[in-house]
């Protein structure tokens, strides 16, 4: 008779669900149980050999190993501990431990002994087991492909493994919390196990593991419990991420994620703290389940009382006066106590140049210096402070270098460090370091590091070395199309660090020179009807002793008329027009020096060649442009100029000419009468077709001598803002203004430098000097007379998130709203009557391709030539445009 000594251990039938987990418990409970009444029932009948309350000594004699397994006899012998010859008693330790050994190596799902005989106090052991089912493959189904694989590392489910009880648990576990963290509440998983049945021995499953998340639980209503100083609205909006349902929200969700939720638990409490209320703390909180599939949030606060500041002492300052420092912490006995205030006045983590304690020490060298608040007393919910001050010794920067510029000079790096060796440390001076290397376009904005190598503080010294990432700084542009009748070809080349003095020098051309920083562009542009072809070329540092940029262009135009007989270009008729244009910039140091005072002098030449159009009154002739511009613009946006994340930038212009009229001694008040009378023969039908053609040609004859000389003034204006309004969401609010005017009224505004508000802004060739504004949501130029206007505002409202940063690509994506229009004259003018639209759109900037992107723009009225109550939606493709 076989005689069973111990225990057995099982695991579920595999090829079952683990919902059924509780069924198998109670098969193995029963089988547990009759094996427990043989065991008993064996001693009863063999009492008198084996006491079972005492244990009786056996000589172990063999050891057999039997079942499903693929490891040799000898090895799980030796490895259970169960030696031939050792002394055993039954029942007792030495059984108990070999199983607990071989149960613990994690390899056996069914381990079972067994007593085979005794003879003459010896006694022959059997070892019955079986090997856990090895994975050979994983099925994952409720999830998106490209989640699989991430799912089968985090729960190290590859093949091979040992497929346990304890795997499929945790996996189960696992995935159910994963997805509650994210929102999907009511997520369900649902593992299986099939046995592989084939020639092989060793026992072997798949899984399939099937994730059902449901959808996202929304949070039908937050409430709260124990809260008399602050109201349920004001705790609701102190939670960031965890938002009840509202019929219209825009930035923040309804739904439910868990970790979210755990952060503004703790918001709740810091909210308390800003309060007073330092002893506030939640109680207690509970999700309930709504019969409409949402939940609500139960949360049970308790308040404390509430807390004010008493004395606020300062120690250990020398180089600033308590007055000075009191003036910087802005916060004085009997205010309501704000642990979170006072830390931000002491040293605000969040802003690098903010206007704290921390930063008035490190700007002023005290690099070392450490500021501490000590509450050192607490009676009657009056709390006195000492806020204790280590300033250190001042520190100077020892040296300063830059790593990562590959291509770009030196020197052109060193001209835009603010900090410099033997100088006194200053945090602000590091910062905007990192701003303006930023700002130069050769690195990539997010990779430039300050690293503070080398810090002594007994001797005061510090070396700084700045970290900068090269990226492309030149861009290439070749394109064809069809357009305008014709194929268009395009070829622009833009080097945004060039190196003029080297560029005889053969050695240099890596492709091209560069390294020095300044800038160089040409641009060729084709087709049947027109030739453009422009260079441009601007050095930053006229001289490379100050921040001086000099730059100069130099573009022709020749625009041939259509000939409406063959389609073609009449290539006798033509309209040129010639430009140079030299200007100076200067940063300045007053008010501040991000501050440039910009001048340039620009002549254009627009020369008509038997080129009648409804465009001028006179088809041959000539207009030249002398005109002098002046602007003040101010530039403090953070860092990287693609994506900026705050700061602002704003810029006036004033663009005019000569006054020729007070001194070239024409009549302009007669000329007016003169052409008002000819317009007035040329429009009435009833005249022969003589005299209308001759008052014709007299208006063009007039118009010669007003236009000979442009005679204008115009302002611009154009400020941008930019606040991040969370990490990386970045509100961008603009404006613009634009006005065109005359000095002489009978002389009148130029039909040239004119304003055409409406689409993308781009033009591929501009007759006449017009300015092309963007509006987008409607047709290019549209909201504009077709001579254009001479005034013109818009309003402009983007929301912008990236996508992505990297040198490589740069892409966020973008929504906005708009409004603008054009006007006559400033009689008509009425900022209040715009055009509005609205729309989504994305910018991907490459450095070898620069900026592109698309809108999808709504306009919400009419314009000339629409049927319907609103133009509606527009597509536009952005090229090169502004950031």
């Amino acid at each position: 008779m076989m005689l069973l000594l111990n225990i057995k251990k099982e695991n579920d039938d595999l090829g079952k669900q683990v919902n059924n987990f509780n069924k198998h418990l109670l098969k193995r409970y029963i089988k547990q149980a009759i094996t427990l009444f043989i065991i008993v029932l064996g001693f009863s009948v063999y009492g008198q050999d084996l006491n079972y309350d005492n244990g009786k000594k056996y000589t172990l004699g063999s050891v057999s190993v039997l079942g499903n397994t693929s490891f040799n006899e000898q090895t799980i012998v030796a490895y259970s501990g169960l030696r031939k010859g050792k002394e055993i008693t039954v029942p007792g330790e030495d059984i108990s431990n070999a199983i607990k050994k071989l149960w613990n190596s994690k390899l056996f799902a069914d381990i079972e002994i067994y007593i085979a005989k005794v003879e003459n106090d010896v006694a022959h052991l059997q070892i019955r087991l079986s090997d856990l089912p090895i994975l050979t493959e994983v099925k994952i189904t409720g999830v998106k492909k490209g989640k699989v694989e991430g799912i089968i590392n985090e729960n190290k489910l590859k093949k091979g493994t040992k497929v346990t009880e304890n795997l499929i648990t945790t996996t189960k576990n696992f995935l159910v919390k994963k997805y509650k963290k994210t929102g999907f509440y009511n997520t369900k998983v649902n593992i299986n196990t099939i046995e592989v049945k084939d020639s092989l021995e060793k026992a072997r499953v798949k899984m399939v593991v099937a994730i059902d998340k449901g959808e996202k639980v929304k949070i039908k209503d937050i409430n709260f419990e124990g809260n008399t100083a602050l109201s349920d609205k004001m705790l609701r909006k102190a939670m960031k991420g965890t938002k009840k349902i509202k019929r219209i929200r825009l930035l923040k969700r309804s739904k439910f994620i868990d970790s979210a939720y755990q952060a503004d638990l703790t918001n709740i409490v810091t909210k308390f703290a800003e309060n007073g209320y330092r002893d506030a703390r939640i109680i207690s909180d509970s999700i309930v389940v709504n019969d409409d599939k949402t939940i609500s949030l139960n949360i049970k606060v308790e308040e404390g009382k509430p807390y004010t500041f008493g004395d606020i002492n300062f120690i250990g300052n020398s180089v600033y006066t308590d007055q000075q420092l009191n003036r910087m912490l802005r916060i004085k006995k009997g205010d309501t106590y704000n642990g979170v205030l006072l830390e931000k006045r002491i040293a605000d983590n969040s802003k690098p140049d903010a206007d704290d304690i921390t930063n008035l020490y490190q700007n002023s060298g005290y690099l070392f210096s450490s500021i501490n608040p000590v509450e050192v007393s607490a009676d009657g919910n009056v709390i006195d402070m000492e806020i204790r001050i280590t300033e250190g010794k001042a520190a100077h920067f020892n040296s300063v270098s830059v790593v990562g510029n590959d291509k770009t000079n030196d020197h052109v790096v060193y001209r835009e460090i603010r900090t410099r060796p033997g100088q006194l440390y200053s945090k602000a001076n590091v910062v905007r370091t990192v701003r303006e290397l930023g700002q130069l376009g050769f690195f990539d904005a997010q990779e430039i590091t300050p690293n503070f190598n080398n810090p002594n503080p007994n001797e005061g010294t510090i070396d700084m070395e700045y970290s900068v990432k090269e990226t492309g700084s030149s861009q290439i542009e070749l394109q064809g199309g069809y357009g305008g009748g014709g194929f268009i070809g395009t070829l622009g080349l833009s080097f945004n660090n060039f190196s003029i003095k080297d560029i005889f020098k053969k050695d240099a051309y890596k492709p091209i020179p560069m390294g020095d920083g300044q800038k160089l562009a040409l641009r060729l542009q084709a087709s049947r009807f027109y030739q453009t072809y422009s260079f441009s070329f601007s050095e930053p540092w006229l001289g490379g002793k100050r921040p001086v940029q000099f730059s100069t262009s130099i573009s022709h135009t020749k625009q041939f008329l259509y000939d409406y007989t063959t389609g073609n270009a009449d290539k006798s008729k033509s309209f040129n027009i010639t430009g140079i244009t030299l200007g100076l910039a200067k940063r300045l140091t007053v008010p501040d020096d991000y501050f440039t005072l910009s001048q340039a002098v620009s002549y254009q030449i627009y020369d008509l060649n038997n080129y009648n159009t409804g465009l001028f009154t006179f088809g041959d002739g000539s207009a030249k442009n002398l005109s002098y511009t002046v602007g003040l613009s101010r530039n403090n946006t953070r860092i990287d100029p693609i994506f900026p994340t705050g700061g602002s930038n704003f810029s006036i212009t004033a663009k005019a000419s000569i006054p020729y009229s007070l001194f070239d001694g024409v009549d302009y008040s007669d000329l007016k009468d003169e052409r008002d009378a000819a317009e007035v023969v040329r429009d009435d039908t009833t005249r022969s077709t003589e005299d209308r053609t001759a008052a014709q040609d007299r208006i063009g004859e007039i118009d010669q001598k007003r236009y000979k000389w442009l005679e204008f003034y115009k302002i611009n204006f154009k400020g941008d803002w930019y606040t991040e309004l969370t990490k990386n969401l970045v509100l961008k609010p603009s404006m613009e203004f634009g006005y065109l005017g005359a000095y002489n009224n009978d002389r009148g505004v130029i039909p040239f430098e004119r304003f055409f508000v409406g689409g993308d802004g781009l033009g591929s060739y501009s007759l006449d000097g017009r300015e092309a504004i963007a509006l987008r949501g409607y047709p290019n130029q549209s909201l504009s007379d077709q001579d254009g206007g001479s005034i013109y505002n818009k309003f402009s409202l983007e929301l912008r998130y990236p996508i992505t940063l990297k040198a490589s690509a740069k892409i966020y994506a973008l929504g906005f709203l708009e409004g603008g229009a054009s006007f006559n004259s400033f009689r008509d003018y009425n900022p209040f009557e715009i055009k509005r639209s609205a729309g989504l759109g994305v910018r991907i900037f490459m450095p070898a391709f620069g900026l592109l992107g698309i809108d999808f723009g709504h306009g919400f009225d009419t314009i000339q030539g629409d049927t319907g109550t609103k133009h509606g939606w527009e597509t536009h493709f952005i090229i090169g445009q502004q950031f």
